[in-house]
This record gives C-alpha cells, structure tokens and sequence, in this order.
C-alpha cells in the first residue's frame, strides 16, 4: 500500500470537509426550506460542527466552534506557532499544519490539547522543536515531522530520547545538518554522541585589593585562603562564609614586603610562613588561647635573601617546605618539622637566581624540579636512604623559565612552564625525560596554572601584556586549545577551589583587584 503523503491528507480533509457540511444541508428534513444554522467560522475557514479546513490564515483562527476535534491548516500566511495557540479548542484530536512554511513553534505551544491523537507537522521550515513540546500530549498516537531541516545538534538531543521512549508512531524523520549527521535518521542517532556540557568562568567575587599570592588551606573543618600583600603590608587571611558564599575577613599578619603566604597545618596546628623580599622572612602559629597570630620563628636571612615562591609537602609522614630564592648569594632551601618548629634540612641549589620550585610525586617517588633564570630546570629526586633530594637532571632546552607547574591525565605526567620571554611550554614525561609537547605564545607571562575539574583539564596562562586565556585539553589531539579569555591585569597566581556546591578559581592581581571565578556548567540540551 502507498505511503499517505502529507499532501494528500490535506486535499482528502478539504475534500471531506465540503462533504459533511452538503450532507447536512442534504439531510434536512422534508420541507424545510431555510439553510442550517451554520456554526462559527473565519473568513478563510470552512467548517462544520466538529472540523475546521482553512486556508491563507494570518493566525491560528480564533473564532472556532468548540466542538472542532479537526483543524486543517494550509498555506498559511505566517511562520511561527506561538504559546498556547490551540488553546481554545481543546477539543482538538486532529491537528494538521504540514506544507506550510511555519519556521518557530513557541514553548507549550499544544498546551491544553489532551485530546489530541494526530499531528502533522510535516514539510515545513522548522529547524529545531522547543524541548518536551510533545511531552504533554498524553494520548498521542501519531507525530509526522518529515521534510523539515533540523539541525540535529544539542537542542534536539530531546527529541532523539522522546522518539525511543514514546508509543506514537513517528515516520523516519531525517537530520540535515551537522555534517556528520547529514541525512542520518534522528531514531538512530546515539545520546553519547552528543556533546552538550559545556563550561564558563564567570566573576563570583571582586577582592578590592591587590596581591602577588593566594593559598587556599582547610583549618578546623572550615576554608581559608592567605594572600600576599605587598602593598598593604600583610598577609590577609580570608575565611569562607558558607552561608554567604564568600570570602570575608578573618585576620592579617604584618608584612612589609611579603610575595609568600603559605599556609601549612601540622599536626592539627596552624602556621603560617611568611616571605618577604625585605627585613627577613617568617613563620608564625595561630594561637588559640588569644586567637591571633603569634611569631615563633626567623628565617635565615644569609639563604633566604629574595624569596620566590614556596613549596609545602609530607614525605613519609614528615612535613617539609621549600623556598626558591631569585637572588644570587642566596640558596633555594629545605626546611623539615621536627615538633618545635621548621628547621633548615637542605639547601638546594644555590646562585642560580631560582624563580618557582614545584613538588611532584612520580612513580611513587617524590621529585621537586626547580625553574631559575640563569638555567633549565633542575630535576631533583628523593633519596630514602640519605633522606635528602639528590639532583637527577634537568628539562633540557627550555631556559628562562619563570613558573614550573605539574599535572597528570590519566596517567601521563606533564609540566606547564611558563617564560616573561619567549613562548611557553607544555613538555611530557617520557619514561626517562621530559619532552616537548606544546608550545603557547606567552608574552610576559608570570603564572600557567594547570587544575582539574570534573574530568575537564584545564591550564591557564596569565600575561602582563594582554588577556589571560584559559585552556583545555583536547584528548585527542593530546594539546592545550583555547577555551576563554580573562580580564585579569598582572596575575600572579591562580588556584582551583572546589566547594560543596561550586568550584571557584581564585586570581590574584598585581596591579588590580583580586578576583574570584565561579566554574559554571552549562547543559546546551536544557
């Protein structure tokens, strides 16, 4: 048997129109000589009791008898379906609106038709459908979509889950674009293959203040972060309102000229060490019985001359921190616990004018490779029997480099090393060295922060000169590509902080205020 063509459908209902409403002139009874009383009807309508077939219509007509269970649409003179636009026959079981040039169909557009059986939406201009638009029509039994362009991407992944689950028979309905969907049927295509998660970084929260560092730490069950502020002559730390959702004051710490707050909690106390480019560095304990911040130790100003940047790890249940120092009499070092305090262990590489030190734990060893602007980063391995870090290597042919950050997908090994000069680097680790991977235009860059959230590997590269763009990495083409810019004037850092019920990334800033991102998920498909 042929396939019923939507074309013939309307022609059949044109044609059944004019039939009943001549039998029921025809059927009057013997003698009466007047025309029936015929029910409400547009101009561009022809009707009987219980069916309405119209053509030329500017709107959905309005002034239908209640009892249409039948509307026949054909060649109307507009292209969008609006809210609701049947409303007022909810009587409707029929409904055909095929080889129009209908473009938009408004969200609950069917609402109130819980009668209705049969659509014909067919050989229209609609390119997309609004989400669950069918989901309401509890008893239908017939959806006829064919000859429509729809673009089968995330706004359509509705569909594609309502057309497996639903009673209706629906006609093989066919996508036209994207391209790698071309001219597949929607019934087939597969929900995995859609990729409608998609990710921003808005502004939660303007810091209105500078600062060079941020160091997110978890006392008592509660969230803080440290900041550096040179120009405020402090450590600030800020604790998280859970209730509010933001960070607040909670305390400072006097520092002239402080570049490195680093917090660290061992054995369930709180210290704080405090780097400053002049009049000594620090290390300083919350006390509770006065809750404030008490000084309990120098640092020796003959290694430390110019810190940089600070390091805090456990190796084998001992706490450790190390310090890069940038100056040339002075020597990166290692401080070790030892119950009473933070004492000199080792000192690291001295007179290279270190710039970042990063730890990093691989193949179950603890390795710390140190950036400086004099060299290639030097790889420096754990030693267990001498417990000391023994150098092993270098990253070779990458100098200058200012920051060195670690991460691992799956269970590749990377770093991301930023440079001020020259293009930055994404190198890998291949067993026995690192290996270049990646280079990424960088002028003036002092921070690329690789983090994870949620399977997403993300990297971002600040500059002093322009925007700061966030990456991603792209599995496939084991690269970095770009996902966003930042506005962020002369960052500093950049930290990853997930949250109970959000992630944020904190941005310090040098010559502006301080911020802090909000990671949004986004659901194209909703």
């Amino acid at each position: 048997m042929a396939e019923l063509q939507p074309g013939k459908v309307m022609r059949r209902g044109q044609v059944l129109a004019f039939l009943l409403f001549s039998l029921a002139y025809l059927w009057l009874p013997a003698g009466s000589k007047r025309a029936p009383k015929l029910p409400p009807c547009p101009q561009s309508c022809s009707c009987t009791r219980d069916t309405a077939f119209c053509i030329d219509s500017k709107a959905v007509p309005r002034n239908l008898p209640t009892e249409v269970i039948s509307l026949t649409m054909v060649n109307a003179a507009f292209t969008e379906i609006k809210a609701a636009a049947f409303a007022h026959i909810p009587l409707l079981q029929f409904l055909l609106l095929n080889s129009n040039k209908f473009m938009l169909i408004g969200d609950d557009a069917f609402t109130g038709l819980s009668h209705l059986q049969y659509l014909s939406l067919a050989n229209n201009n609609l390119q997309t459908l609004p989400r669950d638009i069918f989901t309401s029509l509890d008893i239908l039994s017939d959806l006829d979509l064919r000859g429509n362009a729809l673009i089968c991407d995330c706004k359509i992944k509705w569909l594609v889950e309502w057309v497996e689950r639903t009673n209706a028979t629906v006609p093989a309905t066919f996508c036209s674009s994207p391209v790698r969907y071309q001219g597949q049927k929607i019934r087939d295509l597969a929900l995995k293959d859609f990729d409608c998660i998609t990710t921003d970084f808005v502004v939660h929260q303007v810091l209105p203040f500078q600062s060079v560092s941020a160091e997110p730490f978890v006392y008592s069950s509660d969230l803080y972060v440290a900041l550096a502020q040179p120009s405020a002559s402090s450590c600030t730390i800020l604790k998280w309102d859970y209730v509010e959702r933001k960070l607040r004051d909670f305390d400072r710490i006097p520092a002239h000229s402080a570049v490195y707050c680093k917090p660290i909690v061992a054995q369930s106390q709180l210290y704080v060490v405090v780097a400053q480019l002049f009049g000594g560095s620090y290390i300083y304990r919350w006390d509770t019985n006065v809750d404030k911040f008490i000084k309990i130790q120098d640092m020796d100003s003959r290694k430390i001359r110019k810190p940089n940047d600070i390091e805090a790890f456990q190796i084998d249940g001992d706490w450790y921190f190390v310090i890069a120092d940038s100056s040339k009499a002075g020597s990166t070092s290692l401080y070790r616990w030892n119950q009473n305090g933070f004492y000199s262990h080792q000192a690291l590489h001295p007179w290279h004018r270190d710039t970042d030190v990063e730890y990093v734990e691989n193949e179950g060893k603890p390795w710390l490779i140190i950036s400086s602007s004099s060299q290639a980063p030097v790889i420096y391995q754990w030693s267990r029997a001498q417990k000391q870090f023994v150098q092993q290597g270098e990253v070779a042919e990458v100098m200058d480099v200012q920051l060195v950050k670690h991460f691992k997908f799956k269970k590749d090994n990377y770093l991301c090393l930023s440079r001020y000069i020259g293009d930055s680097k994404v190198v890998k680790w291949e067993g026995q060295r690192f290996t270049e991977l990646q280079t990424l235009p960088s002028r003036g860059s002092m921070v690329m922060q690789p983090f994870l959230v949620s399977q997403r590997q993300y990297m971002v590269l600040g500059s002093d000169f322009s925007f700061t763009h966030v990456y991603l990495w792209d599995e496939e083409k084991q690269k970095f590509v770009k996902f966003q810019e930042l506005s962020i004037q002369a960052p500093r850092a950049f930290h990853y902080v997930p949250l109970e019920d959000m992630d944020v990334l904190l941005a310090p800033s040098f010559k502006s205020s301080t911020l802090v991102y909000r990671h949004v998920v986004v659901d194209l498909s909703l």
